[in-house]
Order: structure tokens, then C-alpha cells, then sequence
């Protein structure tokens, strides 16, 4: 796991599927094993940001509800 580096990404405000589209802009900019904590109000990304994450090979690691935010932190996949 060297050279892992964490992001974060802050949706707040934003309404699906925009959270998205900026994860995957995020996505490409990143390596294998590299931590994206994204933070959302859009209680929409606790269903598109983890069908997302399977569909291009990212592992989510939490999912939570926190303060009437939505906060997923995934891992970057090899797909």
C-alpha cells in the first residue's frame, strides 16, 4: 500500500447524480488503493455512489449518515 493517498470530496448541496459524475472526474485522477471520502446532503448518493463503486471496481469501505450528511469513503479499484 505505499504511495496510498487519501481525497476528499466535497458534494454537499449537489443533487445526484452530480456527487457522482464528481467522483468518477475524481476517479481517474487517482491510483489503485488511493481513499476517497466523499461528503454529500443528497441522500441519493447512499444508493449511486456504492452501484457506482461496483460497477468500476471500487471497494466501498463505510457508509454513514451523520448530521444530515452522507459520507462514503471508497477505495480505488484496478477496473
Amino acid at each position: 500500500m505505499n504511495g496510498m493517498s487519501k481525497h476528499s470530496l466535497d458534494a454537499r448541496g449537489l443533487l445526484c447524480p452530480i456527487p457522482v459524475i464528481r467522483a468518477q472526474e475524481l476517479a481517474r485522477t487517482l491510483t489503485a488503493g488511493d481513499l476517497v471520502e466523499l461528503v454529500a446532503t443528497d441522500p441519493g448518493v447512499m444508493h449511486d455512489v456504492p452501484a457506482w463503486c461496483r460497477v468500476h471496481g471500487h471497494d466501498v469501505i463505510t457508509s454513514k449518515e451523520q448530521d444530515d450528511e452522507y459520507l462514503i469513503q471508497f477505495k480505488i479499484g484496478t477496473g
